[in-house]
């Protein structure tokens, strides 16, 4: 065995019995593109032991509140004995690559309690709402003895949906709102929730949080139940992060409809289906890393570019040739 991953998996041991460095450690790891670091990283995954956590995605639009709510929600859950992991997934810069924000800094609180773990990632290229390397870093985290983790996306589109994929709840932050607010939050993440909280119920905005919530309420009456899913689900419900209103009667919900769905046969379902996914998308994404790294290929690529920039050559044409080109073998 080579070095590396000899050491790999000696830092995959650390983090099973709970140390907080090699954790932190072991997801820069996973979450690095060099080529030795993913040896490396493959090795660490193998040796890390099975320990299943319920995953819950946290998504929403900027100013909703989802680091205010995590963090609310968190410092509960800390208080009640679980072992917290929050992976939030941060915009990242264009040109440098690294997180814009700093979700771990706005949950300075929850950050210092030693059962939990904070880990921003920036989102780089990846779309979907998560970074590149999120599933594995839930499995390190899952490891490292996590009972709970809370997978906050980006929050910046219609496109934070990959999350749920990933995990085992889907939770949809929204903020009070008037008018056209259904407009605010369109039918296909809708159709992806599970639990739609609508933040911010106190104060003057109480009564507005709780009309925003019955017209959610109404509009997910019209959506098809999920097989297995007691009735009244997907549901929407008030909460306020700023005072702590409702936050466990919502832990509550989520709580309870993973328990339903594990009763029913449908997490483990889910969570075949996930993994499945997970190979497809490593799969894709290792095929295009092998193919942008094949000496001749690359070569073609950027001639056939050239063309079809200038229109002389269609791109389904360009890429078929690249392909029948990788196939034969440069």
């Amino acid at each position: 065995m080579r070095e590396a991953e000899a050491e790999a998996q000696a830092l995959g041991a650390r983090v099973a019995e709970g140390d907080r460095r090699a954790l932190a450690r072991a997801i820069t790891l996973v979450e690095s593109t060099r080529a030795d670091h993913r040896d490396a990283a493959r090795a660490l995954l193998a040796a890390l032991p099975a320990r299943p956590a319920l995953r819950v995605g946290l998504t929403g639009t900027p100013g909703v509140g989802k680091s205010s709510f995590i963090e609310a929600l968190g410092m509960q859950l800390a208080a009640a004995g679980h072992r917290l992991a929050v992976l939030a997934v941060d915009p990242s810069s264009g040109r440098s690559g690294g997180s814009i924000l700093g979700d771990k800094t706005r949950m300075s609180e929850l950050a210092r309690q030693p059962n939990a773990y904070i880990r921003p990632s920036p989102s780089q290229t990846t779309l979907g709402g998560v970074a590149r390397r999120t599933r594995e870093a839930i499995r390190v985290v899952e490891a490292w003895g996590a009972d709970v983790v809370l997978v906050e996306t980006v929050g910046v589109g219609q496109s934070e949906t990959m999350v749920a994929e990933m995990t085992d709840v889907f939770v949809l932050l929204i903020a009070p709102a008037g008018g056209d607010e259904l407009q605010g939050v369109k039918r296909g993440i809708m159709e992806m929730a599970d639990l739609l909280l609508v933040n911010k119920a106190d104060g003057a905005l109480e009564p507005q949080a709780r009309r925003t919530c019955a017209d959610y309420a109404g509009a997910l009456r019209l959506i098809r139940p999920r097989p297995g899913d007691p009735a009244g689900w997907p549901r929407a419900m008030t909460v306020s992060a700023a005072t702590g209103t409702s936050l466990p009667e919502a832990w509550a919900a989520i709580d309870g409809l993973a328990a339903a769905r594990r009763a029913a046969g449908t997490f483990d379902a889910r969570r075949r289906a996930q993994a499945e996914a997970w190979f497809a998308h490593a799969l894709e994404t290792g095929l295009l890393a092998r193919l942008a790294a094949h000496p001749g290929i690359g070569d073609l690529r950027r001639r056939l570019a050239a063309q079809v920039a200038t229109g002389a050559l269609a791109p389904e044409a360009a890429a078929d040739a690249v392909l029948d080109a990788w196939v034969r073998g440069g």
